[in-house]
């Protein structure tokens, strides 16, 4: 190796640098599109839903049933938009158009004989990824606070996520699904779940000024469906035997491999606070 080569491999950041700027830089685009205004997140959920359905259509194929992406494309949009730019179109009227179309295509497409496992497919898909930015949304254009639910929903998550990784590497002894995860301990499912619970306490009581059970309840459901939606997200790449979703981040995988845990507790959030009345539109 040369004096030059060398210098360059000694220049060549760590897996945990790359990590690390990685999740910096999704994180700070995820801000800046939130911080842009609703078109901002519009644009968002175009993009990383986009993203995510692709990733999906990939793993689908490698979980035995490859997605449709005729269905999975335009329902997970119909999906993602229904509650806001699309409310005026009938949810009802479109899942029967998906049963009575979709079903009917695979009479005539190649793949027939597969064809209810396909459309299954292409149907969750749309919903497990669509549902949660439909959910995003209605919390972000709610009143009072939407910015700010959405952002101590996804913070929270975020919390979960490091302090899990941090304590279950450090002092985690008992395995947490062994099965789906291997590398999942209880001790860093519990500490996910307090580090949500401290971060939707800043949240809800000290900037929104609820009571703390308000908030301690909400830490509590982001903190479990985050867990939730992490291990769903394993268990399809268990059955699909690969180890990312893809490679589009660097040190991460790919765009559902960190839209796992977020994917969920947005739904939650928003029942839980419609229940309370704590928002409204």
């Amino acid at each position: 190796m040369t004096t030059r080569n060398a210098y360059l491999a000694g220049m060549k950041p760590s897996p945990l640098t790359v990590r690390i700027l990685s999740a910096a830089v999704f994180l700070g685009l995820v801000l800046i599109g939130v911080y842009a205004g609703i078109y901002g997140v519009y644009s968002l959920v175009l993009i990383l839903g986009g993203l995510a359905l692709w990733e999906f259509l990939g793993l689908s194929e490698a979980m035995g049933s490859h997605a449709p992406a005729w269905l999975l494309f335009p329902l997970g949009a119909f999906f993602a938009f229904s509650g806001t730019v699309l409310k005026e179109i009938d949810v009802t009227l479109v899942l029967a158009l998906a049963l009575v179309g979709g079903l009917a295509g695979f009479l005539v497409v190649p793949g027939r004989r597969q064809g209810l496992g396909r459309w299954a497919m292409g149907l969750a898909g749309a919903l497990y990824i669509g549902m949660p930015f439909n959910f995003y949304l209605l919390l972000y254009t709610s009143k009072p606070h939407g910015l700010v639910w959405t952002l101590f929903t996804i913070l929270a998550v975020i919390a979960n996520d490091a302090a899990a990784l941090l304590v279950g590497s450090r002092i985690g002894r008992h395995p947490f699904f062994a099965t789906i995860s291997p590398h999942k301990t209880v001790e860093g499912a519990v500490a996910g779940v307090v580090a949500s619970v401290v971060t939707m306490l800043i949240g809800a009581s000290v900037i929104i000024g609820l009571p703390p059970l308000h908030a301690i309840a909400i830490g509590v459901l982001v903190g479990v469906s985050a867990l939730v939606g992490d291990l769903v997200e394993s268990q399809m790449k268990r059955i699909a035997e690969v180890k990312d979703s893809s490679h589009l981040i660097p040190g991460h995988g790919g765009v559902l491999d960190r839209l796992d845990s977020i994917l969920f507790p947005p739904i939650l959030v928003y029942f839980y606070l419609s229940m309370f009345q704590l928002i409204h539109w």
